[in-house]
């Protein structure tokens, strides 16, 4: 009978911090494979297109020293995934950086694995042409022009280049864009465990304790997979799973409950069981993995959109908050009007906190409370003009007037002075697309090096 496999995943995002207490429980379990994802798109496109990580250099240090001192110290693999929170080449060198300032801090040695994860532009098109490019829903057809455009493109790759990079011989790997499972799954299907298994397993442990009960992104979390089942329980004894807890995050992040997409094939979990194995910890079986008859990698890409510049005000008038979306619709025709033989192009936004500012027309309940809070937000070519019109919509609310105003001396109340805030670039993704490859590490060349 094979033993079991440990992983141990120390906190939902690379940066996110963890209880030492905490790892140190985990790492008294012995585990085979500490790793980590760092990055998301949840930040939205600009960490992508600007080639910055959303996580703070020193909270990312804090993380990777604990874990890489730990991996060496025991002879455990390290994986990171996504590193640098978006995974292209500046994100990667970035977190590189961190490394060797570790390992030169605490005269580790080891082999280092670095497995790149931007693709070229040429190569994106040249699959274009071929028709291999299809978009994920609601993504348009890829354009030609949207690659030209793209500030920097990566892919998502699946488990096979951090086989590879572990074939030969790495102790740390660090790993551009990849599949959010990936980083964990990878070294246990290297293992001999069960893919399916290993990916569901991933699944889970890419947030760590989110989910546990209470559940949270900076904690530990351990995952064991046997022959044909894995566990997962909370390192900290103020969490516990429950059957429910680890079922609904199976369902996080997917279109569909019964089957979750990713490179070379899907879950199917429709035969899954999760049952309560001990106070705090469930066992999962009945995942089956299905191949796709092409294997296929997300990519994403972001492009520079124009300069942002934002005004953040209040307002508590019941007379103003009931005609806001008549003031609104006023301010932004005389902002039109304004500058109609400038023939400016920009983009003016008012969002409404308090009534519908978090779901938009998707606000099921638009009923308005005794204040509200406005964000002005104007988005033009340049930062000058975006600053422009900012000014003009935020002066023009501020004094406008509206049907039974009693006061004349001002309708915002701004928390804030200046009451402008430049927000600088703003990018939008160009690329939400799948890409056809006949080699999944293809793409993903590794790079070894002694630290």
């Amino acid at each position: 009978m094979k033993p079991e496999y440990k992983i141990l995943s120390p906190t939902a995002i690379l940066g996110y911090g963890f209880p030492m207490e905490s790892f140190e429980r985990g790492m008294a379990q012995k585990p085979d494979l500490i790793a980590v994802d760092a990055g998301s798109t949840d930040p939205g496109p600009y960490y992508l297109g600007a080639g910055v990580s959303f996580t703070d250099r020193s909270a990312v240090k804090r993380d990777l020293e604990v874990m890489i001192t730990a991996g060496i110290e025991h002879n455990i693999p390290v994986v990171v995934g996504t590193a640098g929170g978006s995974g292209g080449e500046s994100h990667l060198q970035w977190c590189k950086q961190i490394i060797e300032e570790i390992a030169a801090e605490h005269s580790l040695h080891f082999k280092l694995a670095v497995i790149h994860a931007q693709f070229k532009k040429e190569d994106v098109k040249a699959a274009l042409a071929e028709g291999r490019v299809k978009p994920l829903e609601p993504a348009p057809e890829l354009l030609f022009s949207d690659v030209d455009e793209a500030s920097c493109i990566v892919g998502q790759m699946g488990i096979e280049p951090i086989i590879k990079a572990l074939d030969g011989g790495a102790q740390v790997v660090l790993a551009g864009r990849a599949y959010d499972p990936s980083n964990f799954a990878a070294p246990a299907v290297r293992a001999g465990y069960d893919k399916a298994l290993a990916i569901h397993l991933g699944k889970i442990l890419e947030c760590a304790a989110i989910a546990a009960t209470p559940g949270s992104g900076s904690d530990c979390m351990l995952g064991t997979l046997g022959e044909d089942y894995f566990c997962v329980e909370p390192l900290n004894p103020a969490r516990k799973c429950t059957t429910v807890s680890v079922a609904a995050h199976t369902l996080y992040e997917k279109t569909n409950p019964y089957i979750l997409p990713g490179p070379g094939g899907s879950l199917d979990l429709r035969e899954c069981k999760f049952e309560q194995a001990s106070e705090g910890k469930v066992k999962v079986s009945g995942t089956k993995f299905v191949p796709t008859e092409r294997y296929t990698i997300k990519l994403e890409g972001a492009k520079l959109v124009g300069y942002r510049t934002v005004s953040i005000a209040g307002m508590r008038d019941p007379i103003g908050i009931s005609q806001i979306d008549n003031i609104t619709a006023a301010v932004r025709e005389r902002v039109e009007d304004n500058f109609r033989e400038s023939n400016f192009k920009y983009y003016l936004n008012f969002t409404i906190y308090g009534r519908d500012g978090v779901m938009g027309a998707l606000e099921p309940d638009r009923a308005v409370g005794k204040e509200i809070g406005i964000v002005i937000e104007a988005v033009a070519d340049t930062q000058a003009l975006a600053d422009t019109i900012c000014a003009f919509a935020r002066s023009t609310m501020l004094h406008f007037g509206y049907e039974g105003r009693i006061a004349t001396a001002g309708n915002l109340a701004f928390p804030y002075s200046p009451s402008d805030f430049h927000a600088g670039e703003v990018y939008g993704f160009c690329l939400y697309h799948i890409i056809e490859v006949d080699d999944p590490c293809a793409m993903f060349p590794v790079d070894f090096e002694q630290i």
